[in-house]
């Protein structure tokens, strides 16, 4: 396993439970590193999948709800306490439904905000130490490719993800003196997250999502692959940016 892009890096996931969190652990444990999964849901398929590509590390699942400022703190100290460092954060965990706007609650406008906002912030916030004192870290951060697309009935949705790319470029400027990059991921539906779990539309008022795209219908692993490259030393220059991964569909 010598000579692998992340060997003992230390790289924590949230949202790891399922779908791209799921590949991007995975990638990033195939690649040398200690996988630390952040998720509120039940993450032991994921954990059984590292085992089966990189057994040399015992993958770490804890559950944390991100929203919560005394979970994230505790899952920044428990993975101090355990490795010494953190290397890499993956904001991937997120959350969204459709709603017209009419219909749209002031409650389910919070939920998503919470989740894909202030968990972000608090993930990142306590992490962040550990990254400056080390002068060194990398921080992905998932947004939507909705946000070029101003997709409708997802208002609070691609709101919350055009904040995402606001807080990275802010961020990219004050931490980069401490060797820590900060950057963004505007994705697209993947077939893990489309209702019929395939490349086919469903009908529902997200069916406007499938325009033809430039390649081939997109995949988890698509997104890994770069997640695991902007978490390398090789993409020291790149920070501060959202990068589109949807095949084409959003041209940005």
């Amino acid at each position: 396993m010598s000579g692998l892009r992340h060997e003992d890096k230390v790289v924590v996931v949230t949202g790891a439970a399922i779908g791209n969190g799921q590949a991007i652990a995975t990638q990033f444990a195939r690649e040398g590193a200690h996988v630390i999964i952040a998720d509120i849901a039940d993450a032991s398929e994921t954990l059984a999948m590292i085992e089966a590509v990189h057994p040399k590390h015992q993958p770490q699942y804890i559950e944390t709800d991100i929203t919560k400022e005394e979970a994230t703190r505790a899952l920044a100290q428990t993975i101090r306490a355990s490795h010494g460092q953190i290397d890499v954060l993956v904001n991937n965990a997120g959350v969204y439904d459709e709603e017209p706007f009419e219909l749209l609650t002031f409650a389910e406008w919070k939920k998503v905000m919470a989740v894909n906002l202030d968990g972000l912030f608090l993930m990142t916030k306590a992490v962040l130490p550990s990254m400056k004192a080390q002068n060194f870290g990398r921080i992905i951060n998932m947004s939507s490719n909705t946000i070029w697309l101003g997709t409708p009935y997802l208002v609070h949705y691609v709101a919350s993800k055009m904040g995402v790319v606001g807080f990275t470029r802010a961020l990219a400027s004050e931490v980069a003196q401490y060797g820590i990059t900060v950057n963004a991921i505007t994705v697209g539906l993947t077939a893990t997250q489309r209702p019929n779990g395939d490349d086919q539309p469903s009908g529902n008022i997200l069916a406007h999502l499938y325009p033809s795209v430039a390649y081939r219908p997109e995949t988890p692993e698509d997104l890994a692959e770069l997640v695991a490259f902007l978490a390398s030393e090789k993409s020291a220059m790149i920070t501060g940016q959202a990068i589109n991964v949807d095949g084409g569909v959003a041209r940005h």
